[in-house]
């Protein structure tokens, strides 16, 4: 039994290898990009999977009694070993060497050493700040525990796993929310396509933003390059670098009347341009991205509602090739209409509903494990032998667990990409820098360690004891102090706060209260901001650059420079059409089908959209005959019927309009096609 579990074991192992090596794949340019940052990123996310593996073994190995036990088992030595080793290789790579490389993939000087010195500096100040801060619980770890050298490792472990929890505590409840609904809200086509259409204008101003950003760069590398033959001849092997690394045509950047060229070029300055020159491009490739990725989805979209009345589906790549589900043998057209239409919108709903359950386990899990650990359900899910001599967990409460925390790590990652606190990080396909590569590495690993404690946690106690060796490894180090004993207790408890924050749309309340122009969470729940243009002008946005990526001379890329000549810099809050952006009849393909017409309405404001709602509700009510006959027998006034009266007279009292342009208005609600 043993060998058959180490062989498993190892087995697992390698297919976490593959998925982590695809994940770098599919991320990652891997022909650019040096070996020191594949090889940097690859354990990080290695040891942050290997969780799914460990947490369960660990749990069967040490729930085994004298009878046997009933799961895959690894002998003790062997799981701390590997606890050892992964917790340190974690704590190493992401307090010290990801923030290291991090900095120095940014850094824009052009010599090894000056990068390297440049991201010591930077990081040095921060260890220094998170120095001062542990100098404070080092005074109460030895206050508490005495002064030993045990007490400092404590310290080191805890307070790691005390701001690792944090996050993932914040994270880990925005996806359990976002993750089942954002499946739920795909199983309607036409409300996914109506969503589509609401983010358009706002990705595309973000696009064009970062495009002006880029050629303002650019512009200033020429400005430089005229000068290296002059005051800047000491750098001109590194001002010809950034002239051969510009990506815009000198005809399509538009003339700026002022630069910020100082007139002595330094070294700094030439590191301070490249670095920000790296920003922008990477800026730029990541909306570009989000936008290619947002108007494929909208034809697909799009694609799927008109197979509806052919029975046919085919999907048109407009920029990539087909994707490998699309060369599945089986899947004609037909077939492909069925699959779609109608089998995965349901599956959809199945699937949300099953997460959404899951989710509630979890949050009340997490809110009763600290004082009555026997009301968890995810202990009953885990452990389904309580009394048993061979274990009180056997093979399938190991896969259940390790579906547990699958689903737990994949809310909490999923959040990642949602928070708008990272600054310029992102992850985009193939087009990844390697700074933002570090700094997701470094944040699944530091993540790794509380999701998995945070685990074995919920799991009840007095049942499975306090025997895993995960924590004769941690868990005594993070209880050493009665602080830390009652922060792993009590402290996940306050997941109900990002959870009822996403769930009711708090971070939405919270941005039109104080006027926050950007959301610090990505809610789709709030689908755009009023002064973006609403889903009427992402439809066109969206049918210009389909034209355009199917050959046509209408596309947005053929309307980019005149966009810019006409309004050079548009904010994400101000709509294209008021900067007199060339505007396109509905030609396109883009359209919604008659049962998706009822539940359209113009975009509106907050006194709009009541006083709206208001007059619907008032129209509806049912009027009693005594009213009807008192209305018959009430003479209406002559100004109110414009009968009578000169030409002078008041003119006729005119009620507001909400939201809506004339032209939309007098064609139908889809505009006239």
């Amino acid at each position: 039994m043993a060998l058959t579990s180490e062989v498993f074991s190892g087995l697992c192992l390698i297919i976490l290898a593959g998925v982590v090596l695809l994940l770098q794949r599919h991320y990652l340019p891997l022909r650019t990009t040096p070996e020191y940052l594949i090889v940097a990123t690859f354990f990080p996310l290695l040891i942050s999977c290997s969780i799914v593996i460990l947490v369960p073994i660990d749990l069967a190995s040490s729930s085994a009694g004298d009878g046997g036990s009933r799961g895959v088992v690894l002998h003790k030595r062997v799981l701390l070993i590997a606890w050892r080793v992964a917790y340190w290789l974690c704590f190493v790579l992401t307090w010290a060497v990801l923030p290291i490389l991090q900095s120095y993939s940014s850094s824009g000087h052009r010599s090894t050493r000056n990068r390297f010195v440049e991201a010591l500096s930077e990081n040095a100040r921060y260890q220094l700040m998170v120095l001062s801060v542990g100098l404070v619980g080092l005074v109460y770890v030895f206050i508490t525990s005495g002064v030993h050298l045990y007490s400092l490792k404590s310290l080191v472990m805890a307070l790691s796993y005390f701001y690792a929890l944090s996050i993932a505590i914040f994270l880990m409840g925005h996806g359990l929310v976002a993750v089942p609904r954002g499946i739920m809200r795909n199983a309607s086509i036409s409300g996914k396509l109506r969503r589509i259409q609401m983010h358009a204008p706002r990705a595309y101003d973000k696009l064009l933003d970062a495009t002006n950003d880029l050629e303002d760069v650019e512009v200033e590398i020429r400005e430089v390059m005229k000068r290296r033959h002059g005051s800047a001849r000491d750098f001109q092997d590194w001002i010809g670098e950034l002239g051969d690394m510009l990506q815009l045509p000198e005809s399509a950047i538009p003339i700026r009347s002022q630069t910020r060229t100082p007139p002595v070029i330094t070294e700094q300055y030439l590191a301070s341009l490249m670095r920000r020159f790296k920003i922008a491009t990477h800026k730029k490739a990541r909306f570009n991205s989000e936008w290619q990725a947002l108007v494929q989805s909208a034809a697909d979209a799009q694609a799927v509602l008109d197979s509806s009345r052919t029975k046919r589906l085919k999907f048109t790549r407009h920029f990539s090739g087909p994707s490998i589900f699309e060369k599945i043998p089986f899947l004609n057209a037909y077939t492909r209409h069925v699959l779609h239409y109608h089998i995965l919108p349901y599956a959809y709903r199945v699937i949300a509903a099953f997460l959404a359950l899951a989710s509630i386990c979890i949050v009340w899990s997490e809110l009763v494990h600290g004082f009555a650990p026997k009301l968890s359900l995810v202990s009953y899910t885990v452990i389904h032998h309580p009394s048993s001599t061979s274990g009180q967990i056997g093979f399938a409460g190991q896969v259940i667990a390790a579906a547990w925390i699958a689903y737990m790590c994949a809310c909490a990652y999923s959040s990642l990409t949602t928070v708008k606190v990272w600054g310029t990080h992102a992850l985009v396909k193939r087009m990844t820098s390697g700074s933002s590569a570090c700094f997701y590495a470094s944040y699944a690993a530091r993540l790794t360690v509380p999701l998995a404690y945070n685990f074995t946690g919920l799991l009840d106690k007095d049942v499975l004891g306090d025997e895993t060796v995960f924590y004769e490894f941690l868990g005594k180090l993070i209880n050493l102090t009665p602080l830390g004993e009652g922060f792993d207790g009590y402290f996940p408890m306050l997941i109900l706060l990002p959870v009822a924050a996403t769930g009711f749309g708090f971070y939405g309340w919270v941005k039109g209260m104080f006027g926050v122009s950007g959301n610090v969470m990505e809610d789709e729940d709030e689908d755009e901001d009023i002064g973006t243009g609403g889903w009427r002008e992402g439809r066109d946005l969206i049918e210009r650059e389909l034209l355009g990526a199917s050959g046509g001379s209408t596309g947005i890329r053929s309307l980019l420079p005149a966009a810019r000549a006409r309004s050079p810099i548009v904010g994400a809050g101000t709509s294209r059409t008021s900067g007199k952006q060339p505007r396109l009849g509905r030609t396109g393909p883009i359209r919604l089908t008659d049962d998706d017409e009822a539940d359209t309405a113009p975009q509106e404001g907050f006194l709009g959209g009541f006083l709206h709602r208001v007059k619907n509700t008032l129209d509806t009510v049912e009027t009693p005959g005594w009213i009807e006959g008192l209305k018959e027998n009430v003479k209406k006034p002559k100004w109110m019927s414009g009968e009578g009266g000169s030409s002078s007279s008041t003119p006729r009292p005119r009620w507001p309009r909400f939201g809506g342009d004339d032209d939309d208005e007098s064609s139908g609600l889809l505009g006239r096609r």
